[in-house]
């Protein structure tokens, strides 16, 4: 099944954490939770015009929700990649 750029990617990530890290050159993403290295790699070379130099990615679990002592439902998961660029730079816009 061939994935779009925009299932793959679902946002970039700004936190002060993100903010520190954008000044080396890295950038983090949430992409989608089944989504492969190859296939962030191949939407971020297309999407945004620059070369991949390395990809890291981490996957955070989903978390019960409780609500008096009950669970009442489960958060979904997450994943997160951490993109390193070899050439070129990615305009994010950052709130004031």
């Amino acid at each position: 099944m061939k994935k779009f750029i925009s299932d793959i990617l679902i946002k970039p990530l700004m936190t002060e954490k993100t903010a520190a890290l954008g000044q080396s050159e890295c950038y983090v993403f949430e992409v989608l939770p089944s989504s492969n290295k190859n296939e962030i790699r191949d939407a971020i070379q297309k999407f945004f015009d620059v070369k991949v130099k390395d990809i890291r990615t981490s996957t955070k679990p989903g978390k019960f929700v409780k609500k008096g002592g009950r669970v009442v439902g489960k958060r979904s998961k997450q994943k997160k990649a951490y993109i390193t660029l070899s050439e070129g730079k990615i305009e994010l816009i950052q709130g004031v």
